[in-house]
């Protein structure tokens, strides 16, 4: 992996993620706009992504663009208005939902990243995601933490 991807991929700290009721009996765990943009700044620099939005169809699409190699290189995707904050929720899912394909947050899907005491599993955290990337590469995980800026 290259150092935006890692960047991107690696897991929030639990204090970040937030809980809320799904469909049925069950709930989803979520990130806020705010740690995404934060997560961005991070990795990119706040010079280094950008994004946009338009209303298509009926739902608010983001578009964040990221400059990477002289390149920008973009993600869209698009969200309806929701319940409790209209058509700011839109666009806060949607910015959210553009982010999750350039891989922030995307491991919060994987039906295995949490049991049902909402605990992680070790690769979705920090530190289990470095120990992990460090073990892959056969290196020390300091060493591989200072080769990926971490």
């Amino acid at each position: 992996m290259n150092k935006l991807e890692v960047g991107f991929k690696r897991p929030f700290r639990e204090s970040q993620l937030k809980w809320r009721k799904g469909h049925g009996n069950g709930e989803l765990v979520y990130i806020t706009a705010r740690d995404v943009m934060d997560r961005l700044d991070q990795v990119c620099g706040i010079d280094g992504w950008t994004d946009e939005y338009d209303y298509i169809g009926g739902r608010m699409v983001c578009k964040i663009s990221v400059l990477t190699k002289n390149m920008w290189i973009s993600r869209c995707d698009g969200a309806d208005d929701t319940n409790i904050e209209g058509a700011k929720g839109g666009l806060s899912d949607a910015f959210k939902r553009a982010a999750v394909k350039f891989g922030i947050g995307r491991y919060l899907y994987h039906p295995q990243a949490f049991n049902n005491n909402r605990e992680p599993a070790s690769w979705a955290t920090p530190e289990g995601f470095d120990a992990l990337m460090a073990e892959r590469e056969e290196k020390e995980i300091e060493e591989w933490r200072k080769e990926y800026g971490i």
